[in-house]
């Protein structure tokens, strides 16, 4: 391979050992700017498997390639994933379950079932954590019906995630947001956003997705366990019992079929919509906002058409929620901007997180207030 890169001789651009991948970056300009203006009105959306330097610019996404159904290779998507978005590409992928299966699960024994129903419970609990979430491969099919019963726990977790990777699509639009007028990165490696602790320097199995919620993958068949590792200069809460941990420690957190620890930072606030099927199947209304208390913290929540250009134009809103520890009150920004089709009036949930009444992710409780919401600044106390 060396010899045959070494032969292509230098391009324009350089040595073709430098630059030889770059035909992808050419590829997908190529692709996007007719597609814009075959269809100006519809954003263009690319997925593949070859990339370049730049390449997000021309809203190519790239997923890491046809790999195999194994639990090392769903271990490796976790670093591999880390390091693409360090390079500043924001938008990658993984096929949920690996590509390719080993034939001992195209007609599995009962023990090869069970253990392909886990992988591809596992793989599915990380994926939904992905800038993009997406199932794909060979043989045997991949929809969590096909998977498993509906009774069994491979089927109920993938369903449970599924519907929480739908009920977070304020937020993750949100962070979309922040990619395209922010330059920011969805998932993240600690190290992004906590490298005064040096002990994050190395870690590359479990990361942030966005701001407020560390995500830790488990990589490995039967396990029911993990090693957590919570950045110092913040308080953790654990997203499924609300329970407290503070910062600068490593927890052995509790890991079971149905769920990965997750843990959200304190100061974080996290809006939630509804529970929907699809991303446009309705507007996000109400949005409940969970406030993890124990710091000041902020987020800007974002909106725009959609599928058209117009934030382009400057045809988005924002609004900045605030929460100030001090006064135990949360601030809903004055609405800025605004686009064709806009909610004009609204209702936020506000569901207060505290350390010393532990509470879950529940989007079925009572809020602890019910905001209606037309644009104008409103303050929120804690009671």
């Amino acid at each position: 391979m060396t010899e045959t890169i070494l032969r292509q001789g230098p391009t324009a651009m350089g040595s073709a050992a430098r630059y030889l991948n770059a035909y992808s970056l050419m590829n997908a300009r190529g692709v996007y700017e007719n597609q814009r203006h075959t269809n100006p009105d519809q954003r263009v959306f690319i997925l593949t498997r070859s990339a370049f330097a730049g390449q997000q610019r021309y809203a190519a996404a790239t997923w890491s390639g046809d790999l195999a159904a194994r639990w090392y290779d769903l271990k490796a998507q976790v670093p591999a994933g880390l390091n693409f978005c360090l390079s500043g590409a924001p938008y990658w992928t993984t096929d949920i379950g690996g590509f390719a299966v080993e034939p001992r699960y195209e007609h599995p024994n009962e023990g090869d079932l069970q253990e392909w129903r886990e992988l591809m419970t596992r793989w599915f609990q990380f994926g939904t954590f992905c800038p993009l979430f997406r199932v794909h491969g060979e043989s045997p099919y991949r929809e969590m019906f096909n998977v498993a019963p509906d009774t069994h726990p491979a089927y109920q977790s993938m369903l449970a995630y599924d519907k929480l990777r739908y009920r977070l699509m304020p937020y993750i639009y949100s962070l979309a947001g922040m990619v395209t007028h922010e330059g920011y990165t969805i998932m993240r490696a600690p190290v992004m956003d906590f490298g005064r602790d040096r002990n994050v320097l190395n870690i590359g199995d479990q990361f942030m997705f966005g701001p407020a919620l560390m995500i830790n993958p488990v990589t490995e068949y039967n396990v029911r366990t993990r090693n957590v590792y919570l950045p110092a200069g913040a308080g953790w809460y654990d997203l499924k019992s609300g329970r407290y941990f503070d910062g600068g420690q490593t927890v052995q957190a509790d890991a079971p079929y149905s769920d990965i620890p997750i843990f959200a930072r304190e100061g974080s606030i996290l809006p939630c919509g509804p529970e929907i099927e699809y991303a446009t199947e309705k507007t996000a209304d109400p949005i409940r906002l969970f406030v993890f208390t124990g710091s000041d913290g902020s987020f800007t929540l974002y909106e725009d058409e959609n599928v058209n250009y117009g934030y382009e134009k400057g045809q988005f809103a924002t609004i900045l929620l605030a929460y100030s520890e001090k006064n135990h009150l949360l601030t809903i920004g004055e609405r800025k901007g605004d686009f064709p089709g806009m909610l004009k009036k609204r209702t936020f949930e506000v569901v207060w997180i505290r350390s010393r009444k532990p509470t879950g992710l529940d989007f079925h409780s009572t809020p602890d207030a019910n905001i209606s919401y037309t644009g104008t600044r409103t303050l929120v106390p804690m009671k």
